[in-house]
């Protein structure tokens, strides 16, 4: 078979180092395709021939898919995977646990805990992640010395795990929300905040885009932010994330108080767009449902925290057919398996609805590999000239074995991954990240935080 060129100018050609890897089996745009010859050269796919001879290429193991998006990451909630269900407890008195956690955290000890957590998330597919930063000041709401730091912290963390990095600065102006306004900030709330949305503004000006990291914005909530100063932090250029409907209360105070849910509040804010995407979207009306569908926001589903925390299950399928694109996220990282996140999603809608099949495996590798909503519209699929960026994945475990090759997304593990490049480099090479033993280093950033808790 003819091989499939670029013909752009501004997509590398094949050359001399060009890099030529041959597979059984990969998940094309066009779906499975067989004896797959792929080239690579300046970081992005030069040739992607199906039906090709090895011809003395080097071998990728199981199935090729294109890189995960983690559209969703809170890399400092990883310290609370297994700590917060002694007694139980609600979407709120977890928060609280989260605040402990956050009180603890300084520049030094967020790179660790960052770079470990980013490792996880490459060992399971991710070769982008949105993270979702509020942790901006130090604990009494005191600026450090470069007002960045803990931003500068995740990019430092995420080179070192070598994946692609979306910093979705998150303005956090207000406690929270009632019947009669907004909450003043807690305390522990302090360093979440910049006190005004143009402080918030000033700040995320400095922040810079980069190679492998994007700067993008974010709307805490309609109950951290007031309504007036929610268009300022929209940027027709960048994406754009928030929290919308994650739990009824937020709803109810938003109705009390404003007399409309949070959608209509960023509709009317000029705040959807296909730029746009609204995490969780569990509490939706129908109403809220043709604002998101009708302006292609996106919807970022996170089912294994949304199950973790008892908040619900949101309606993935009427937001999709009412135009919304879909993303998936590990948010409080409890689970980090984005193939897991898929299988939950479509498992969710079954439950919910008493109808198996809601959604193809084309339509979950879709929303696996969403990193046009983190602002990288050439990374996500197996294409000539997008990024190079692959998983393979094992088609012979016990998870895997016998099963058809197209719809490995629904049988699929994190422990299945075997192999994953990030722009043409391997990070990931028979399940081992390239900075060694993962589960230690998650160790030695997590325990000192719970030394005297």
């Amino acid at each position: 078979m003819t091989p499939v060129l670029a013909d752009d100018p501004g997509i590398p050609g094949k050359s001399a180092n060009s890099q030529r890897w041959w597979a059984a089996h990969a998940l094309l745009p066009t779906g499975l395709a067989h004896d797959v010859l792929i080239e690579v050269a300046g970081g992005r796919f030069t040739a992607i021939t199906p039906g090709s001879d090895p011809a003395g290429a080097a071998r990728l193991p199981g199935v090729v898919l294109p890189g995960f998006a983690n559209a969703h990451s809170h890399a400092f909630h990883r310290a609370l995977r297994g700590r917060t269900h002694n007694h139980g407890g609600t979407f709120w008195t977890w928060r609280e646990a989260m605040y402990s956690v956050a009180a603890k955290l300084d520049p030094d000890s967020y790179l660790d805990l960052a770079r470990a957590t980013y490792a996880e998330m490459a060992l399971a597919g991710v070769t982008t992640v949105g993270e979702f930063h509020y942790l901006h000041h130090a604990p009494d709401g005191t600026r450090y010395d470069d007002p960045n730091a803990m931003a500068a912290a995740l990019m430092q963390a995420a080179t070192d795990a070598g994946i692609r990095l979306t910093v979705l600065d998150a303005c956090y102006l207000a406690g929270g929300l009632a019947a009669d306004g907004h909450l003043p900030l807690d305390p522990v709330q302090e360093r979440f905040s910049d006190g005004t949305v143009f402080t918030w503004a000033d700040r995320v000006s400095e922040l810079r885009d980069g190679e492998r990291v994007r700067i993008g914005h974010a709307i805490h909530s309609v109950r951290a932010v007031p309504s007036n100063d929610l268009a300022p932090i929209v940027d027709p250029g960048r994406p754009l994330h928030v929290h919308v409907s994650e739990q009824p209360a937020e709803n109810e105070a938003s109705e009390a108080f404003y007399g409309c849910s949070p959608t209509e509040l960023l509709t009317d804010a000029g705040a959807l767009g296909p730029m746009t995407t609204a995490v969780h979207a569990t509490h939706v009306s129908a109403f809220d449902i043709a604002l998101l569908g009708s302006s292609r926001s996106t919807v970022c589903f996170c089912p294994s925290t949304e199950g973790d925390l008892a908040d619900g299950i949101g309606p993935a399928r009427e937001l999709v057919d009412a135009g919304a694109g879909l993303s998936l996220g590990s948010d409080q990282n409890a689970v980090v398996d984005l193939l897991g996140e898929a299988h939950a999603l479509e498992d969710d809608e079954r439950l919910r609805t008493l109808h198996r099949g809601r959604f193809t495996p084309a339509e979950l590798l879709l929303a696996l590999t969403a990193h046009d909503s983190l602002g990288w519209p050439d990374a996500g699929a197996l294409v000539v000239g997008g990024r190079a960026d692959l998983v393979c994945v094992r088609d012979d475990t016990v998870r895997t074995a016998g099963a058809d090759r197209a719809q490995l997304v629904l049988v699929a593990s994190a422990a299945d991954v075997d192999t994953v490049w990030v722009d043409g480099t391997a990070i990931v090479e028979g399940g081992r990240h390239r900075l060694g033993d993962v589960g230690r280093l998650l160790s030695d950033a997590i325990f000192p935080l719970w030394k005297n808790g």
